[in-house]
């Protein structure tokens, strides 16, 4: 890593995700003073860049896409080597494989992870014998396939919630405009988080022993690491790791499991009984 060397990384989408990707950077990395940490910088621009779920089910034909480029231009000009998105639906094809095209066809040499692939790769090495894995994510996200297609090719079983569910929890969950993670971020909803409760029982009533949180949202309200016996793997904590090891992998803090935790603090074991009684 050479002195000027940065991560980037592309917010606004949405704009707390980014600030919690930034903290979740900062609490894997090994440090001892302020200067041991590695150098950030984050660009919220979310009038810039256009719902990637709206785009992804053709209400919009504006490709969130080109914005980004130009984000991840002003980055690299920053410093930035490595960059992350912290969206999951930002990384499905219709979106990141143009992303991609465009870098490469400016010439503009920056790394950029891809979140999903990230995902699955932790959860090959860290729960090998993991096979069936539940996942929470937006209906862009949901409907373009990609966590299946990813998480098939490393020989990992999705199990996605049924559309009913998909549309009226989950994503529910996320976007209504009056109780939605979109909407209130900080603190999350006591509905919202109600709602994605009812979306993991769901998965764990299919058969999923792990569960993602494929939606950079979704991991601001659900914190706990382990839910009624399910692994809780968050999609932005992986993200973290996963920049610090690009830009310098001696900076990577350990994981842990029964250490850490899946979200870099100590472990909350937490039951749904629990969890909505506190509610």
């Amino acid at each position: 890593m050479k002195d000027n060397e940065l991560i980037g990384i592309v917010g606004g989408v949405g704009p707390y995700a980014g600030i919690d990707l930034v903290k979740k950077i900062f609490d894997q990395t090994r440090t001892n003073t302020d200067q041991d940490h590695l150098s950030v910088a984050l660009l919220s621009m979310p009038t810039h860049i256009i719902d990637r779920t709206a785009f992804v089910l053709e209400k919009t034909n504006v490709n969130p896409a080109y914005a980004v480029v130009e984000i991840i231009k002003r980055l690299k000009n920053l410093g930035a080597s490595v960059v992350g998105i912290p969206c999951n639906t930002m990384h499905t094809p219709q979106i990141y494989d143009v992303l991609i095209q465009e870098l490469r066809s400016e010439n503009i040499d920056i790394k950029v992870v891809h979140m999903i692939y990230e995902v699955a790769k932790f959860i090959a090495k860290y729960y090998p014998d993991t096979r069936k894995i539940g996942v929470l994510s937006t209906n862009g996200t949901y409907q373009s396939g990609v966590y299946k297609s990813i998480f098939n090719k490393m020989g990992l079983d999705i199990i996605m919630p049924n559309w009913v569910i998909q549309k009226n929890v989950v994503h529910n969950a996320i976007y209504n405009p009056e109780y939605g993670i979109k909407a209130q971020s900080n603190p999350v909803s006591k509905v919202a988080r109600n709602l994605l409760f009812d979306g993991i029982y769901h998965l764990q009533s299919k058969g999923a022993d792990i569960i993602v949180l494929g939606c950079t949202e979704v991991s601001l309200a659900i914190t706990e690491n382990m839910l009624n016996g399910s692994a809780i793997i968050d999609s932005t904590f992986v993200l973290a790791r996963a920049l610090i090891r690009e830009l310098d992998a001696s900076k990577l803090k350990p994981y842990l499991k029964e250490d850490i935790g899946y979200h870099g603090g100590k472990g909350k074991i937490i039951n749904f009984e629990k969890c909505i009684l506190e509610q």
